[in-house]
């Protein structure tokens, strides 16, 4: 019996809209766009349950760290041990703790829209554990600066993501001198234009959007003084010099290049700190910036290839509100199209892992549980290969190898778990209206309460959103 679109809404809002269904969600979850709306607040979405050390303080380690590279490596050359490695280890798994708690409050949170929603604003604002220094603040990262804000001003989501340790270290830009400033002129250093570059493409306005490389070099130009926390020897002018922030964030202007700026046609005359601020405001305003953020929402939340319609009524709502988050969070959950379009999107590895979690009831103990998966997958933890984040569309994930990587994962997952319900109930639970008679009938057919699991995990139904 072919099921409507109003059997199918409860299901759709847990697992397009959510993070997946869990064995009771369907009972709870009755009115799906009363539960969705109830989870865009200004406070943002959930924090994983983590103990985490402030942004200052990891910084400082890093810079511990460093130092002790060169002089450890020296005294313990004989010793058969290496401590600069077991230094490192200690800040990786502290990181990979982090990591592990937020898997579990994806597994286990009964807001699994506001954590899509977060999670799909990390990685708009990707930044990755491939460069270490980066990779000790992502959890802060996250905490601090992105979930607070993701259902507010997108002009403050922006400025704080863009002035966070990890961004400014992952794209080197506490090291960009200004050639004119105080420092430039009195010692060889050069202006870096990685997060000036990446925030026009990626971030905001995208490339084409018709801005140049004197935009992007003007715009570096203005980021100068934009850095993180000086290290304890760190001469006293420049400590001095450096007007604190929060969160470890600086801006110095001893390495700010002086003068007034001209980025995409528009004059910045204002001084310091306060003429990147300027700049980001505008970009965030910007009708481009509201046109690639509309897109990008109807294709990860829809479809690939996203239908206009849904994408111009992301804008109009982008542009009517100036970038109030949690007016376009109502907007998408309003969307015919969220709610009648088929399942084309491949759930990502996480998606994917989590999704299993959930369908149990069950979340992670231990980090080993998901991080070997996730690499053999594609998606290590925090470690996306580039600035643009993490993949969005099926042909990333649907290689014949990665359905063969996902078929020996579900076969593991389906041995190693215990299984609330009977397979067929547990498909009925977890999939609803989605539940098609032929998975209904292959998962009946298994030899085994394992093989029946597997085969759900494995079914179009379960892995696509």
């Amino acid at each position: 019996m072919a099921r409507t679109t109003a059997d199918r809404r409860p299901i759709i809002a847990l697992t397009r809209l959510g993070m997946g269904a869990r064995p009771d969600d369907l009972a709870r979850v009755s009115d799906a766009g009363g539960w969705l709306r109830g989870q865009i607040r200004l406070g943002g979405a959930a924090n994983p349950q983590v103990a985490l050390p402030p942004t200052d303080d990891q910084i400082a380690r890093l810079y511990a760290y460093r130092d002790q590279v060169a002089q450890a490596r020296r005294a313990d050359a004989d010793s058969g041990r290496d401590p600069v490695r077991e230094a490192r280890r200690i800040l990786i798994d502290a990181t990979a703790a982090a990591f592990l708690a937020r898997m579990r409050l994806a597994c286990l949170t009964e807001a699994g829209f506001a954590e899509r929603w977060a999670l799909f604003w990390t990685n708009w604002f990707s930044v990755s554990a491939t460069k270490f220094q980066a990779a000790l603040v992502i959890p802060q990262y996250e905490a601090e600066a992105i979930r607070p804000r993701v259902f507010g001003r997108f002009s403050d989501l922006l400025v704080a993501a863009e002035a966070h340790p990890a961004m400014l270290l992952y794209l080197d830009q506490a090291q960009s001198v200004g050639p004119n400033s105080s420092v430039g002129q009195r010692r060889e250093a050069g202006l870096n234009e990685n997060l000036a570059r990446e925030i026009l493409e990626l971030h905001t306005v995208g490339a084409d959007a018709g801005y140049t490389q004197a935009d992007v070099t003007e715009f570096a130009r203005a980021l100068t003084g934009w850095s993180i926390s000086a290290p304890p020897d760190a001469p006293p002018a420049l400590r001095r010099q450096a007007q604190a922030g929060s969160n470890g964030f600086v801006f110095r202007a001893l390495v700010h290049e002086p003068g007034s700026r001209t980025v995409m046609g528009h004059s910045y005359r204002q001084d310091g700190h306060d003429q990147a601020l300027a700049i980001l405001n505008d970009l965030a305003a910007h009708p481009a910036t509201a046109r690639r953020a509309a897109h990008r929402i109807a294709a990860h939340f829809i479809a690939d290839e996203p239908p206009t319609t849904a994408v111009a009524a992301l804008e109009a709502a982008w542009i009517d509100s100036g970038g109030d988050l949690a007016v376009v969070a109502t907007t998408l959950i309003g969307l015919p199209e969220v709610w009648t379009a088929p399942q084309a999107k491949l759930k990502s590895p996480y998606e994917l892992i989590v999704s299993g979690y959930r369908a149990i009831g069950l979340a992670p103990t231990r980090i080993e549980h998901v991080q070997p998966i996730l690499r053999q997958l594609g998606q290590p933890p925090y470690s996306p290969a580039s600035p643009e984040g993490w993949p969005d569309e099926a042909a990333a994930w649907g290689s014949p190898d990665a359905v063969v990587t996902r078929m020996g994962w579900a076969q593991a997952f389906a041995e190693a778990v215990p299984v609330p319900l009977a397979p067929t109930d547990l498909a009925e639970a977890v999939l609803g209206g989605l539940l098609s008679e032929r998975t209904r009938a292959t998962v009946s057919r298994a030899e085994s309460r394992s093989e029946a699991v597997a085969l759900l995990l494995m079914s179009p139904e379960f892995q696509r959103r």
